[in-house]
């Protein structure tokens, strides 16, 4: 993300530097053209269609008289997602990515690539947690990676483009919409056809084979754009108020909004571009922000007929109990309506193993789908049940000290990025897989039409897999507790 981050900086000056000698739309409009021009077309590259006339750097007789306008949700339906246009965006900013791991990491260059048996082997080698990665890497570079993926959705997503961080539903429909894209987008990064695993292959080395990435790419990207949106209400744009200094304006609104920066910049518009008002130089403060149809932070919205929701996502954390020991870790799963009581459930859990020996750490990685009768799918509290059927796999891993202290001694000189080469000649890994089935229920709460409580879930398992490494897995208890976002009921 940081050459992207200083490509946008670039662009920023390269425009600001010669708008003396070319005019660029909403950035050097005459201001009496600028009070005419929409304010949605923010950016100096905007697509076909911003709604710019062709004659706003011509003099005009003279301002309209300005008329209040409350800013309201229009009664007609917005368009929909431009599917083809948020295709194309992601498929640039892919390449982007990509093209970064191949120019910057040795190791994805020489892993292979293709989705033959090295693809397979990245894929069958995930389990637990930690891949890895530094902090920076697995906290701040992924969840950005999961906000640009969400901004490039709320671009090409016409009913949501202007929302503003607020109390009100568009905007938070808006933002779990996106982040269920970035999860999506997500997943397809670390295992997709086009992914790190058939680019580089790099899950089938140790230590990358973590579920980390999965997890924070959607759920901290989430919190990072809402972050940004925060930012941008009340700090950027209070500034905004008092200052006609475009410098400060393109730095504020730059740098605090760094993923709707890099995204405007995949999207083709000025970094610096906002729906919600105007550019850094067409910007006026308040009236700007009403004529520009932004919707109400606060406002309220009707409220439909309830019905069920044909998807649902959950992320849970919980606690899963086999007969030797305890299993902290979490899970997500998607459900799929296929009749107005039942839904299709798939689900993935993953846990660290503990009470494990000295020197021996280990993890578990649950894998089913099965039928989830829920008789209350509209009520304020939803209870349901399953099966599930699906597989297990349980890791053991034992570290040997001296052993390890041996082979780092005899390999001083090698180069730290290729550390991860001597793990296997001082430890030993053993595993298990076997089929695993679960019987479970719980309880929702409904939050809102698009968010519910899982108040708990409680899940009995057995499993084909039995003794590993002197501790039995062949049953176990499963406890958790999250949250449920349901798509389509909005």
């Amino acid at each position: 993300m940081i050459p992207g981050l200083v490509l946008i900086l670039a662009v920023d000056l390269a425009l600001l530097a010669g708008s003396s000698a070319v005019q660029i739309p909403f950035i050097d409009a005459p201001a009496a053209a600028r009070r005419e021009l929409p304010a949605t077309a923010d950016d100096a590259s905007g697509p076909p269609g911003s709604g710019v006339p062709s004659g706003a750097g011509a003099p005009v007789a003279g301002p309209p008289p300005a008329v209040p306008v409350e800013p309201a949700v229009s009664a007609v339906p917005a368009p929909g997602v431009e599917w083809s246009k948020l295709g194309r965006d992601s498929s640039l900013y892919l390449g982007i990515m990509h093209g970064f791991r191949l120019a910057t990491e040795p190791g994805t260059r020489a892993g292979g690539f293709g989705l033959g048996g090295g693809y397979w082997r990245s894929v069958g080698n995930l389990h637990g947690i930690a891949d890895g990665d530094p902090f920076y890497v697995n906290y701040v570079g992924h969840p950005m990676e999961g906000a640009v993926w969400g901004r490039l959705y709320l671009l090409n997503a016409p009913r949501f483009d202007h929302t503003v961080f607020g109390k009100s539903r568009e905007y938070w429909k808006g933002i779990l919409s996106a982040s269920a894209y970035a999860w999506a987008q997500g997943e397809q990064f670390e295992i997709g056809p086009l992914s790190e695993a058939s680019i580089g292959h790099i899950q089938a080395d140790f230590a990358q084979q973590g579920f980390v990435d999965h997890v924070v790419t959607p759920a901290i990207g989430m919190a990072w754009m809402l972050g940004e949106d925060a930012l941008d209400r009340y700090v950027v744009r209070p500034i905004e108020d008092r200052t006609d200094n475009k410098w400060v304006r393109l730095v504020l609104r730059s740098a605090l909004n760094p993923s709707r920066s890099f995204a405007n910049a995949v999207d083709g518009r000025a970094p610096w571009n906002r729906r919600s008002r105007a550019g850094i130089l067409g910007y006026e403060p308040e009236s700007a922000y009403l004529r520009s149809g932004a919707r109400s932070a606060d406002g309220p919205a009707p409220e439909g007929e309830p019905k069920p929701a044909p998807f649902e996502f959950s992320v849970s954390p919980g606690w899963r109990q086999f007969g030797g020991g305890g299993c902290m870790g979490g899970g997500a799963e998607v459900a799929y309506r296929v009749m107005p009581e039942v839904q299709l459930a798939l689900a993935v859990n993953g846990c660290n193993l503990l009470g494990l020996p000295k020197d021996v750490s280990g993890d578990a990685l649950i894998y089913q789908v099965g039928p989830r009768w829920t008789p209350l799918p509209v009520g304020k509290w939803s209870p349901y049940a399953h099966v599930l059927f699906g597989g297990m796999k349980i890791t053991h891993e034992q570290l040997y000290p001296e052993k390890k202290a041996a082979v780092l001694a005899a390999n001083k000189d090698l180069d730290p990025m290729l550390a991860y080469t001597l793990h296997e000649q001082y430890t030993r890994r053993e595993e298990d897989s076997g089929v695993a089935v679960s019987v479970g229920t719980g309880v929702d709460y409904k939050l809102s039409a698009a968010l519910a409580l899982r108040v708990v879930s409680v899940e009995y398992m057995r499993s084909s897999v039995g003794m590993l490494g002197g501790m039995p897995y062949s049953n176990g208890l499963q406890v958790t507790t999250g949250m449920v976002l349901r798509l389509g009921t909005w």
